[in-house]
């Protein structure tokens, strides 16, 4: 039986229409109590998932093996002609949106509770596959007499070589790290920051990373900010998606209207719809350019079929090397945004996960915010790539929940309390979020 999340949305379970089922019910209700150990949400509406209601050897059963195998909960997906496991499709096309469920959880924000979790023992084994080291984190804020300036350049410098480099949102942050993908950097070492916004630029005497902890950096000048607007979503469609790849496509499609209806006539925004699969399949990745056409765009999501795949993990690397590199972001922006939407990890081999942390530093570098949509099936490890490469890039991490209904289980994201929203509800406030002065 499915925890209560206390979601007060249109998901309340029915009640039966007989004694005899009430009776059932009730036994089913009093044994799935006394063997679960999921805790349960509180009357508001939120979810403390602090414990994740599985012990940590029993999670992780449930992480990506280096040899590429499924886990184990997957062995039961059906078996096509082709020999690759695939859910089928179970839900027409014109499926409404405001169905799906979701949480969001910001590590930036909760960067203290973030470094304890990266430093336990759950997080190690994720560490150590995808080498994702070090979380030593400088946070800049960019202001010009005062007032915020977005998409400033930031660099963060070991006497002349850049480190690492990231653009300010509206609010004016930034987050450079010191040595995120080096396993042997010393604990401390002196950085300067340099930063830069139209044709003013200042660089700080030499700071500590982490102690140092923030920073205020006054240009004076800067420009005024972008009315540009990318959003782009990169989705898994393999075939392990089938079970709820209609209705985030459903839920995508209003999400785009709606931000476009709020914000065409004020800002200049280009949306991109992107879907990747993996080697083998008919596609590995399906492009399509930025447009300011949004028709166009709820029509490619339309169009989409959930096939092949196969293994368990897919061409996440491809997907976003494509989405990051073949695409034109605008040069000024008030925010680049991309979702990434998918079930499972990249695979876990040395040149992948090479790319995958050269591409991580690239979308930071060009402002580019990796936001993960996690879906039914993402494992512990998976959950730990895609929170790193929110943290990294500026992004936040949101995931779908079992209080829908729909899809296979999804997993609770180690992570304090949250609040459960309708999926289209919550994108469009995450859009907000990023777009607002």
């Amino acid at each position: 039986m499915k925890t209560d999340h206390s979601f007060k949305g249109p998901y309340k379970q029915r009640k039966g229409q007989s004694g005899y089922f009430i009776i059932l019910l009730s036994l089913i209700v009093m044994l799935s109590a006394c063997s679960s150990s999921s805790n349960k949400a509180s009357e508001s509406g939120t979810y403390n998932s602090s414990n994740r209601g599985e012990t940590t050897a029993a999670r992780n059963d449930k992480s990506i093996s280096t040899d590429n195998r499924a886990p184990s909960e997957r062995e039961s997906m059906p078996m096509k002609e082709n020999g690759k496991r695939s859910y089928p499709n179970k839900v027409e096309k014109d499926v409404q949106a405001g169905q799906l469920t979701a949480g969001e959880w910001d590590d930036l924000s909760a960067w203290e509770r973030f470094g304890n979790l990266v430093n336990g023992l759950e997080a190690d084994t994720s560490k150590r596959i995808w080498q994702f080291w070090n979380f030593q984190r400088l946070e800049v804020i960019v202001s010009a007499n005062g007032k915020a300036v977005s998409d400033a350049d930031v660099q963060l410098k070991s006497g002349k070589q850049t480190v690492w480099r990231a653009r300010t949102n509206t609010e004016g942050r930034a987050y450079v790290y010191a040595g995120l993908f080096d396993k042997d950097t010393a604990n401390q070492s002196s950085f300067t920051v340099y930063v830069e916004s139209d044709q003013a630029a200042k660089q700080t005497q030499e700071v500590k990373v982490p102690e140092q902890g923030s920073i205020k950096i006054d240009l004076g000048k800067a420009a005024a900010i972008s009315d540009a607007v990318d959003i782009m979503f990169v989705v898994d469609t393999t075939g392990s998606m089938g079970d709820e790849l209609n209705y985030l496509g459903a839920e995508l499609k209003d999400v785009v209207k709606r931000v476009s209806d709020e914000h065409g006539n004020q800002l200049d925004m280009q949306i991109s719809a992107n879907f990747y699969r993996d080697k083998h399949d008919e596609y590995i990745v399906k492009p399509y350019p930025f447009t300011k056409d949004i028709n166009k765009v709820i029509d490619q999501f339309t169009k989409q079929t959930a096939e092949g795949g196969g293994d368990y993990p897919e061409a996440v690397d491809q997907a976003l090397r494509d989405a990051i590199h073949e695409h034109q972001w605008s040069k000024e922006a008030r925010a680049r945004l991309l979702f990434l939407v998918l079930d499972a990890p990249p695979h876990d081999d040395p040149q992948v996960i090479d790319e995958i942390k050269q591409l991580t530093e690239d979308a930071a570098a060009a402002g580019i915010r990796i936001i993960p949509v996690a879906s039914s099936g993402v494992s512990i490890d998976t959950e730990y790539l895609m929170r790193f490469f929110a943290v990294a890039t500026g992004g936040t991490y949101i995931f779908l929940t079992d209080d829908s209904g729909i899809g296979e289980e999804h997993l609770e994201p180690a992570v304090g309390e949250y609040e459960v929203k309708l999926l289209n509800d919550l994108l469009v406030e995450v859009i907000n979020r990023y777009l607002k002065e």
